[in-house]
């Protein structure tokens, strides 16, 4: 019997910010982000997570390897950031990260 074989981390992280970059509007114009309703900055919640990808993504282009808290860490922080994004009115309630 063959088991399925999980991808390895360096995939999985690939993958993630792949399902982040399109579940989250992170090109949003700022007039369009900062609204008169915010519970917290939203603006500066895209700038973090942007950059978050950023970082990961020339990290695996230098060929480092994440860790399973690594992904962990990414998929609770887009999780976070999307619930805001959502209160604050940026992503419609029926959307998720899948992450």
């Amino acid at each position: 019997m063959s088991r399925q074989r999980r991808p390895d981390t360096t995939a999985a992280m690939a993958e993630l910010i792949g399902q982040i970059r399109s579940a989250i509007p992170l090109d949003l114009p700022e007039a369009q982000v900062c609204s008169d309703s915010c519970n917290a900055c939203s603006l500066k919640l895209l700038e973090y997570l942007s950059a978050e990808l950023e970082n990961w993504e020339s990290r695996l282009a230098a060929g480092e390897k994440p860790g399973l808290a690594d992904l962990s860490q990414l998929a609770r922080s887009a999780r976070k950031i999307h619930r805001v994004l959502q209160k604050n009115g940026l992503i419609e309630e029926g959307e998720h990260t899948g992450a």
